[in-house]
């Protein structure tokens, strides 16, 4: 008889976080050993945040699910280092678009390779255990707890 691995005993909280842990460490590290250590998970959720049409302050601050003060001072970070810019908005008065410049464009590209090998590893270790990525099953999850309305994926790490 195959014994059962003590970890799926384990809380369903608990077993998420740990996998996000491990996969997101696993990729920062990878990330950084291709240049870009100076950056951590939070700028790139930044990066996801802006990446179509860009965002003022405080729609970047919903979408992160953080502080008006804290996206402010996340965008005074990334921009000093060259990955946003402020621009006038187009519907005018005092409020700026922060859009993402070449550097961080170049970088979501980076690592988008960069995850992408990473999924696919992880894929092919798992399909060699007889299984497969959770991905139909974690959507399900945060379906039946989110609705329709996907809450933001807040940066507490």
């Amino acid at each position: 008889m195959k014994t059962r691995d003590p970890l799926e005993n384990s809380e369903l909280t608990f077993l998420l976080g740990m996998a996000f842990q491990l996969v997101l460490t696993e990729f920062v590290s990878r990330v950084d050993a291709v240049g870009y250590a100076e950056l951590r998970p939070v700028h790139g959720l930044v990066f996801q945040a802006l990446r179509d049409t860009g965002a003022t302050s405080s729609e970047l601050a919903e979408r992160l699910g953080v502080t008006k003060q804290a996206a402010g001072q996340i965008i005074d970070d990334l921009e000093k280092r060259g990955y946003v810019e402020r621009r006038p908005h187009p519907a005018g008065g005092r409020r700026k678009l922060v859009v993402l410049t070449g550097k961080a464009q170049e970088h979501l590209s980076v690592a988008g390779r960069v995850l992408h090998q990473l999924e696919g590893q992880l894929a092919t270790r798992l399909q060699e255990a007889g299984l497969e990525l959770p991905r139909a099953e974690l959507a399900a999850l945060i379906r039946t707890l989110a609705g329709d309305a996907i809450p933001p994926l807040r940066p507490v790490w």
